[in-house]
Formats: C-alpha cells, sequence, structure tokens
C-alpha cells in the first residue's frame, strides 16, 4: 500500500459495485456512469496495492483480498452511516411520512385526538392511517407502524404491548327494557344473542377471576364482522359480546350498557409494533415515546 490519502468514495464505490455483482447494476443503483465506477474502483486497487475485483466480459468476481476487504469495508461504512443518521436524526424535527396500520374498528375519536395531538407537535409529518383487518407485512407495505390486537407470531418485528381488550356483554337500554332479568351469566340463554362468530354460535364462555362458565345461547343473529354485531346491538336486538373499547363512546351516551360487572369471553393484548432496525427514524421515536401514555390509557390495562 502506498501513502496516498484514502479516499472513502473510492470504498464506497468498491462496496456498492461488490454488493450489486457488478458495475452496471452499481451505476444504475448510485446514478454514476459505469465508466466513473470503474475508474474509482482500479484507483483503490492502485492505492492498496491489490486487486480486489477480477473483470471480464461475462461476470465479475472477488478475489480473495477483496472478500476480505469487503467484509470489513462495508461494516465500517455502515457504521458511519448509522453515526451520521444519528446526528441528522438529533438536529433536525420529525418530517416525512408516518405510516400506520390497525384494525378497522379501532378508528374511533378518541384516537384520532391522539393523532391529531401528535400532528399538532410535528407538522412536519404528515399520518396515513391504513385500515385492515389483515396482518400486513409492514416492510413491504412501506409500513412504520402497526396497531394489533391479539397474540402476535414471533418475528423480526419490535413489539410494545399499550394495554388490553376485554371482550364482555353489551346490550341496548331499549332492548334490556324489554328483555328478562341478566343478573348471572347463565340468564344469557333467555336472551336474544349477538353472535360474533369466532367467539361462538352455539354458546359463550365467560370468566370471573377463577370462575370460568359455559353459557348456552339462543342465537338471533351470527356474523363474522365485528362491526356488524355491533351495529346491531346499538339497533337494540340483543345481547352482543363486543371489546370494551370499542363501546366506550355508546357506553359514555347511554347507548350501550355494559352487562355482568366482572365477566368476560377473551381478553385481547393491544400491541404497538413496527420493524426493527438498528436507527429508529425520528417521527417514529417521538410518536412512540409520545403517543404510548395516551394509547395506554385509551386501552387500559
Amino acid at each position: 500500500m502506498n501513502n496516498q490519502h484514502p479516499d472513502l468514495n473510492d470504498t464506497l464505490v468498491f462496496v456498492r459495485v461488490a454488493q450489486a455483482g457488478g458495475f452496471s447494476a452499481a451505476a444504475r443503483l448510485m446514478g454514476m456512469p459505469t465508466s466513473t465506477l470503474s475508474v474509482r474502483v482500479s484507483r483503490l486497487e492502485q492505492r492498496l496495492g491489490v486487486t480486489l475485483l477480477q473483470r471480464t466480459t461475462r461476470r465479475l468476481r472477488l478475489t480473495e483480498a477483496g472478500q476480505a476487504y469487503l467484509r470489513q469495508a462495508a461494516r465500517g461504512l455502515d457504521e458511519i452511516l448509522q453515526a451520521e443518521a444519528q446526528l441528522d436524526a438529533g438536529k433536525h424535527e420529525a418530517h416525512g411520512l408516518l405510516r400506520i396500520t390497525l384494525p378497522i374498528d379501532m378508528g374511533d375519536e378518541q384516537l384520532l385526538g391522539i393523532l391529531s395531538g401528535y400532528r399538532a407537535r410535528h407538522p412536519g409529518v404528515a399520518v396515513e392511517l391504513v385500515f385492515s383487518d389483515a396482518r400486513l407485512d409492514l416492510v413491504e407495505q412501506g409500513l412504520d407502524l402497526a396497531l394489533r390486537a391479539g397474540e402476535l407470531a414471533d418475528s423480526s418485528l419490535v413489539a410494545r404491548q399499550i394495554g388490553q381488550a376485554r371482550w364482555a356483554p353489551f346490550a341496548h337500554p331499549d332492548y334490556l327494557a324489554r328483555a328478562p332479568a341478566l343478573r348471572q351469566p347463565k340468564d344469557l340463554a333467555q336472551h336474544a344473542a349477538l353472535c360474533f362468530s369466532p367467539l361462538g354460535r352455539d354458546s359463550w364462555t365467560l370468566s370471573r377471576g377463577k370462575a370460568r362458565v359455559q353459557v348456552p345461547l339462543r342465537s338471533a343473529f351470527a356474523a363474522n364482522d365485528m362491526r356488524l354485531i355491533r351495529r346491531l346491538a346499538l339497533d337494540a336486538q340483543g345481547v352482543a359480546l363486543l371489546p370494551d373499547y370499542v363501546c366506550r363512546r355508546e357506553v359514555d351516551h347511554g347507548q350501550l350498557v355494559p352487562l355482568l360487572p366482572g365477566w368476560h369471553a377473551r381478553t385481547d393484548p393491544i400491541h404497538l409494533v413496527y420493524p426493527g432496525q438498528r436507527f429508529v427514524p425520528a417521527k417514529l421515536r417521538h410518536f412512540i415515546d409520545e403517543t404510548v401514555p395516551a394509547l395506554a390509557a385509551l386501552f387500559e390495562r
């Protein structure tokens, strides 16, 4: 190796060429002429005094020295880029587009109020909500964050539990005014049941502490769409098992009444989920730091 001052741009070009598998592919990625990349790699080889790449008309192959240099150089460049990104994040306000996916039933006024507060603090960030009951691939779909209910599959995603949703019985006051008394779980057998089918169409299993009881049902409606079951409950058609967080506003306005205090069917954890990454963008880091307390209050444990 001679005593020329190293040019890290030459090293960067070599790494990109090696990673892309050729000069043409690297030139497209970097927006530079192929000839420029070739000159830079040749200059790096001359400075180091070794051949890094063996070139033919059909292929490019790393020499043994090139493989060793690539391992170290790629690691070093990654550390430099991470350091610059962290410094940049510290200097600048959060900005860009923050894309959040969440189940369709979570889009209520309280959640929108939390999001509006975040936007007011960070006007440089635009928020896009993607409502879907499917577990979308965050990386593939270009999503920054997900709000998810239920147990999570093992993955490389980072998950932070912020609360839980209890599925409990609710009914409209008009229905209760004309229906039999409902004082204990077994009384449900005398009522019109509005069944979210994943929780059962012929019976519901309710728990309170260590007590657990399976109640046979007289099903009036069954559907695998929780929003439809909620609509039927608001229309005074019967008793429905619903997540407590989707009923909070209606309970406050006297449109739904929580029944059988302490008894519930299923408890679903609520998680914030985002892709694992060494550097979390400022827009996402601020959102997590600032909104988790409010979201935890929304989905009380």
